[in-house]
């Protein structure tokens, strides 16, 4: 048996600070990683390849949750597999955030009174890219000080030369298949920004708005005519027809023929469609094509003209009428007055209740526009996307959320591409003075005389190409050849659709000259952070939890696992105070109990001979290995909140609560012993934290290193993985252990009845204790249950029979001398009371029929419950009672 231990074994332990301070630690221990290299991968290695994207946060970002646990899980896995032998590339980067980005500079242009257009395009292209150099990137700060083993090395920013390079290749090829193509469709408009926004830049708000009834046609009531109902009165400017359903008797006369519009004067045809709800209102629809997404379809399937009456800016315009000029929400109000006051509204219903789409940028209630874009024609596309899927070269996890894959990519519209923007992506195509149109790739001159489209990509177009582009497609480099496939997508399902599926679009269809047919193997797909009541988390509600004042407050490690503690694939996980609380409560638990053990001399080294060690250690040994290939399984399947429950019950309830504890006792047998004792503490240590670092990195590289000195490697983060011992699992020793475990419990819970602290020591006898074979375990349950030999003057005053898988053992003890028996005759007489009172109120609940009669199933099952408990207490006081009067006669 070999041994590293120190002359004085206190010397480690005190090279720990007294208390674990994570704002003293981390930020030296993460720059002392990121300068070393660990985090920076070698593509010429002949390690098998493991590598992550960081899904890119915008530029002009902050981290929130979503972000800490995205990045929380991403780093326990590269960091797992680091230790397991493989070169990981985990590759960070940016996202150049088109709209966000671009108004922030517009704003402070606002300032000084100025806008972009004083300075032209490429000057205020200028000024967003110095903006981006003074103050964008801030998010990176952050990501070092949650500990991200990113590979800043690679840092990418979606503007960067060579991604560039890689958009205007995807589009060129996809122009030239017939894929890309301009149309004039309907688009979600922001009338501050100008531009066509995308479906995950709109909030949904519920507003009180108001329900307008108005009446087309004559207004005689022997006349043809219908009631329509709107809560945008201005859209009927743009009205072409109004429809119904086609098996809606009241209207069959009608269908066919047209309807005198009010404003305009126009003609409207009354149209047939199934989409109407014949049920809905007077089941009559206006219909607006160019300024609703509904009425674009019906528009479409009748041919119906669609005129435009609202400009970039949100104002009338075009109609030839007096409203021309107002703004939107101004002419709403002008045109139900003189509405009204031809006795056109037939009702208004205020206020009305609806959900009405906001620009998450800029505020204001989008405009659905009929406006000229650029499309991907996304059928050939999302097919490939979906067969990745069905054929298995990527992996969903979980399972469950593979039909929401399929309902999305299985009925994909085309998509908007253009935004009408300065900053982003410029569209690569020109336009010749006779019309010529040609699309110009990365390496090829426009001809002279040509002007380029004005439009920008949208952000999703460029960060859809992250996986392969940041590794220098369409170049042919040895990152690709290396890390791609990457191993695994990791993000929240609700971007399951604007992101994951165009990096699955893009990466299906270069796929044939790539190193693999997907852009990632594995899709972890895992839920929102809510709050602890299980909330969804907002400004309006003011429970969102800024992740830098939980690092503050109680470092990054107590944020990690608290957020990994709750990861499970695609379940949503409630996070608060009390989680953060109790993840930093067990990160202090583990510095004590290691510098406790450090202090004991705890060492690594070659373990003793198995024959030789006690059951106590054979049973450590044993449930580190169980709890090891528990961790692994669940790593294995993205299951993060199960492999931080094992590590958490095994370091606490085990081995800090337990092994600990026994350990004292072996300390104090022979110097033989005692050294064992602190090589099996020292294996089980070291081991705990290595598979603990990759979820907790700081709190564990420090008692790593106190533990190992350096003996074992220089660094936890490449330190070995802790792999299975083969050794089959000694079955008699853990019965052994979890009989001790069960009498020393059952003994702590009868001295606490018997009115004995925790510190007095009690004389005591164990009956049966060998024929239950634990005789060799008496020393401990002595120590743990504070137990005494029975002298020559012992008379029990107490016993308590416990049933062992080895048998019954049978406590005898003797408290005179030792019970107070006055003060605990009033303690108990006080719990008494309480247990009474407790008793009769639920008796009383229980015995009410009105009560009865009103009370939820579940909260009667309650209060019963709560009876029970009191009639099992006011039984188990009173026999205490009896048992310390005849103490006291004995006395």
């Amino acid at each position: 048996m070999t041994s590293t231990a120190p002359e004085n074994p206190r010397n480690r332990a005190d090279a720990l600070p007294k208390s674990w301070i994570p704002s003293e630690v981390e930020a030296e221990l993460y720059e002392r990683w990121v300068a070393a290299g660990y985090f920076t991968a070698d593509a010429s290695s002949d390690k098998p390849p493991y590598s992550i994207v960081l899904p890119p946060p915008n530029v002009t970002g902050s981290l929130h949750m979503g972000h800490a646990l995205d990045h929380t899980l991403m780093d326990s896995l590269t960091r797992r597999k680091r230790m397991q032998g493989y070169e990981v590339l985990w590759l960070p980067g940016m996202d150049h955030a088109g709209i966000a980005t671009q108004s922030i500079v517009e704003k402070q242009l606002a300032v000084d009174g100025k806008a972009k257009e004083d300075f032209g395009r490429e000057l205020f292209i200028d000024k967003v890219w110095d903006w981006k150099r003074e103050s964008g990137g801030a998010i990176q700060g952050q990501m070092r000080r949650l500990g991200d083993g990113v590979d800043w090395s690679r840092d990418r920013f979606t503007m960067d030369e060579g991604l560039s390079r890689a958009v205007q290749t995807i589009f060129k090829r996809l122009y030239e298949a017939g894929l890309i193509y301009r149309a004039e469709r309907l688009v979600n408009w922001s009338p501050v920004l100008k531009t066509g926004i995308s479906d995950l830049e709109v909030d949904y708000k519920d507003v009180e708005g108001e329900l307008v009834s108005l009446r087309y046609g004559s207004l005689n009531d022997d006349e043809p005519h219908v009631i329509v109902a709107t809560t945008r009165v201005e859209t009927m400017l743009g009205d072409t027809a109004v429809a119904v359903h086609p098996d809606d008797e009241r209207y069959k006369n009608l269908i066919g023929t047209t309807l005198y519009h009010p404003i305009t004067g126009r003609q409207i045809p009354i149209v047939a469609d199934d989409y109407v709800d014949p049920e809905f209102g007077s089941g009559a629809v206006k219909i607006t094509p160019a300024h609703d997404p509904n009425d674009f379809e019906i528009g479409l399937r009748h041919g119906l003209p669609m005129p435009t009456i609202m400009d970039e800016a949100g104002k009338i315009a075009g109609t030839g009428t007096e409203f021309d000029g107002m703004d939107r929400f101004e002419a709403r109000l002008k045109i139900r007055e003189r509405l009204e006051s031809e006795g056109r509204v037939v009702g208004r219903k205020f206020p009305y209740p609806h959900s009405v789409g906001h620009s998450e940028r800029s505020g204001e209630p989008i405009e659905p526009r009929l406006s000229m874009q650029w499309w991907v024609k996304v059928d050939p596309l999302a097919k490939a996307a979906g067969d990745a899927i069905r054929n298995g070269d990527t992996v969903i996890h979980p399972a469950s959320q593979e039909p929401r894959w399929f309902a999305w990519v299985d009925n994909m519209h085309d998509w908007c591409i253009s935004r009408q923007l300065w900053w982003g992506h410029r569209i690569p195509i020109w336009y010749g003075p006779e019309g010529e149109v040609v699309c110009v790739g990365p390496d090829e001159q426009a001809p002279e005389g040509y002007v380029q489209d004005p439009d920008v990509l949208d952000t999703w177009f460029s960060s859809g190409l992250w996986p392969f582009s940041t590794m220098g497609w369409p170049d042919a480099t040895p990152d690709l050849a290396k890390f791609y496939p990457t191993s695994v997508l990791v993000t929240a399902y609700d971007i399951l659709f604007f992101w994951v599926a165009r990096m699955m679009m893009f990466g299906t269809f270069i796929a044939e000259e790539m190193p693999g047919p997907v852009p990632f193997r594995d899709l972890f797909l895992h839920g929102l952070i809510r709050d602890e009541f299980g909330r969804k988390m907002s400004k309006s509600k003011g429970n969102g939890i800024d992740p830098l004042a939980w690092i503050d407050e109680y470092g990054a490690d107590a944020t990690r696992f608290t957020l990994a503690r709750g990861a499970l694939p695609g379940g949503d996980l409630s996070v608060g105070t009390p989680h953060v609380t109790a993840a930093r409560s067990f990160v202090t638990k583990l510095f004590n109990a290691s510098k406790f053990a450090l202090m004991n001399g705890a060492v690594t080294g070659e373990l003793p001979a198995r024959d030789t060690l006690t059951d106590t250690d054979r049973w450590i040994l044993d449930r580190l290995d169980e709890v090891r290939a528990e961790v692994d399984s669940a790593f294995d399947r993205y299951e993060f909140g199960k492999a931080c429950e094992a590590l958490y019950h095994f370091a606490w309830d085990e081995l800090c609560d337990w092994y600990l504890e026994l350990a004292k006792v072996q300390f104090a047998e022979s110097e033989e012993r005692a050294a064992s004792t602190r090589i099996v503490l020292g294996t089980v240590l070291d081991a705990v934290l290595r598979l603990l670092h990759p979820t907790i990195p700081f709190v564990t590289e420090s008692l790593w290193q106190a533990l190992t000195e350096g003996a074992a490697g220089e660094s936890i983060v490449i330190a070995a993985w802790p792999r299975a011992t083969g050794i089959a699992t000694d079955t008699v020793a853990a019965q052994r252990i979890s009989d001790l475990q069960k009498l020393v419990t059952e003994i702590r819970r009868f001295r606490s009845d018997q009115g004995l602290t925790d510190k007095q020591k009690v004389a005591a006898t164990l009956i049966g204790i060998g024929d239950a074979g634990l005789s060799g375990q008496l020393a401990e349950i002595s120590t743990l249950a504070r137990l005494t030999d029975a002298g020559a003057d012992f008379a029990a005053t107490a016993s308590l029979e416990v049933r062992l898988a080895g048998g019954m053992v049978t406590v005898e003890i003797d408290t005179s001398g030792t019970v107070d028996l006055d003060a605990e005759r009033r303690r108990l007489e006080k719990d008494l009371a309480a247990a009474q009172k407790e008793l009769a109120g639920t008796a009383g609940k229980l015995g009410n029929e009105a009560f009865l009669a009103k009370a939820p199933d579940e909260v009667v099952a309650k209060i019963r419950a709560r009876q029970e408990v009191a009639e099992s207490e006011v039984t188990r006081i009173g026999a205490r009672l009896e048992e310390i009067e005849r103490m006291a006669g004995n006395k």
